[in-house]
């Protein structure tokens, strides 16, 4: 049967995937701000007064000491990742009430019961509120059967009940993730008579949410040196398949808003920004689209996120910082005919299939919904496995997957377009909410995302 869409073929993207593209040289690597240190995960161990289980004369501090071990190796594993604090052992029935307070300093906590009857300490650590993991070694104690209650009561807690210390391994990923969030910084800008959003993000998760102007991001493109905004250009296009309809000047004026949106952002110490900026171009606000700077910005690990959408850019955040995988935000389309749907947007990474990895060649190209500005038609990987996700709200996490099966051209919808295949395109839609925007991530990311969850709290929901 016929379509209206074509793909491109798997010989044509491998083709111009090996043509040495390069990006445009970075700005000095942010490898100095906050949201780039170790976790700092407190270490406590936790024993009643009177142990019975597993034996009445169990050598606690032996035990400790085997852990300690572990936990060294554990960290060797996983260079400048993790910090360990603390140690402490708390005994059922003491006070602890220092220790919560010092603990809110961490970003998550790793417990170790090590002996039986430690329902009510186990409570108070719990009670600091920061992500707690249970580590329950075989014949430790029965707390393990107390996080059927935690997960329905929400509660930021999770267990692992095994005899190999490597099961920490995963949750390694999962502490850098909370401690990312809880120190990064994103800028919103969009009219100020639009309502603010953020809050219940920055009361979950820590993220700063701040407003800088439009008036601002202008100061910041002033400020950008034209010349070097022109060498950039010259660079990004002939790194370009081809360019079709920008002119020379709108692809210097879009290098150059990059330019100083970077800067901006590191003077500011913020690693997202995400702007209204269909409108704001629109209404002359922006000096140019910054669908290009979107995509330097997520290839560098940073966020640029268009029409101002905080859910998308917290799952961006959330994702990448978990999988090295940047993110794409797409407007789905269905196609339930074929068991299909296809995620198109002006805005993609080159580095979809992670941040290390080789780039996808692009075509410059102007904004679809006006046919001005610059944007990217970007070739990106055209088969594997993704992971199709979106915050909807602080407290709740849509999730589903898919199979990307081919890269779409057609002058119709956005330009970027990746063809997927799901399990039931009928379902997918008839329960379709919380917004239009999914973030496609390449790679099944759905673990991860679970034990992020059950460590915050966060409600998964799952699409398909």
């Amino acid at each position: 049967m016929s379509h209206p869409t074509e793909f491109l073929s798997r010989r044509c993207f491998v083709a111009c995937s090996l043509g040495g593209l390069l990006p445009l040289p970075l700005a000095p690597a942010e490898d100095n701000m906050p949201w780039n240190g170790p976790a700092r995960v407190r270490k406590v161990y936790l024993a009643s007064q009177k142990p019975s289980w597993p034996r009445p004369d169990v050598n606690l501090e032996q035990d400790k000491a085997e852990i300690e071990a572990q936990l060294a190796e554990l960290q060797k594993r996983h260079p400048g990742a993790i910090q360990f604090t603390g140690g402490e052992m708390l005994r059922e029935g003491a006070d602890i009430s220092a220790w919560i307070a010092d603990a809110g300093q961490d970003d998550a906590i790793l417990a170790f019961n090590l002996t039986s009857g430690l329902g009510a300490i186990l409570g108070k650590v719990l009670s600091a509120g920061r992500p707690t993991l249970l580590f329950s070694r075989l014949y430790a104690g029965h707390s393990w059967s107390n996080f059927t209650d935690f997960a329905q009561k929400k509660m930021k807690a999770d267990v692992v009940a095994s005899s190999d210390f490597g099961d920490l391994d995963p949750y390694v990923d999962i502490f850098r993730g909370i401690h990312f969030l809880r120190n990064s910084k994103v800028m919103l800008v969009a009219p100020a008579s639009r309502a603010r959003a953020g809050d219940d993000f920055a009361k979950e998760f820590g993220t700063q949410i701040t407003a800088p102007t439009y008036a601002d991001l202008k100061a910041a493109f002033e400020a950008a040196d034209a010349g070097q905004a022109r060498q950039a250009a010259e660079e990004f296009t002939r790194g370009a398949l081809r360019v079709v309809e920008p002119s020379p000047q709108e692809v210097a004026d879009s290098l150059r808003l990059y330019l100083g949106m970077r800067e901006f952002m590191r003077r500011e110490k913020a690693n997202a920004i995400a702007i209204d900026c269909l409108g704001g171009f629109a209404r002359g606000d922006l000096p140019a689209y910054p669908c290009v700077s979107f995509s330097k910005l997520n290839d560098a690990g940073l966020f640029g996120v268009c029409e101002c959408d905080l859910n998308s850019t917290m799952t961006q955040l959330l994702v990448t910082s978990l999988s090295d995988m940047p993110g794409f935000v797409s407007d789905p389309v269905f196609d339930t005919s074929r068991n299909e749907v296809i995620h198109a947007h002006c805005v993609a990474a080159t580095a979809l299939s992670g941040l290390k990895g080789p780039k996808s060649p692009y075509i410059v190209r102007s904004h679809l919904e006006d046919n001005k500005g610059v944007s990217m038609q970007v070739l990106a990987p055209s088969s594997g496995p993704v992971t199709v996700a979106r915050f909807a709200g602080a407290r709740k996490f849509l999730i589903s997957t898919g199979e990307a099966i081919g890269t779409v051209d057609n002058p119709r919808g956005c330009r970027t377009k990746i063809r997927t295949r799901v399990s039931n395109a009928r379902k997918f839609l008839e329960t379709y909410s919380a917004g239009l925007h999914r973030v496609v991530f390449y790679g099944d990311h759905v673990a991860p995302i679970e034990r992020f969850s059950r460590l915050t709290g966060v409600q998964v929901l799952h699409e398909l």
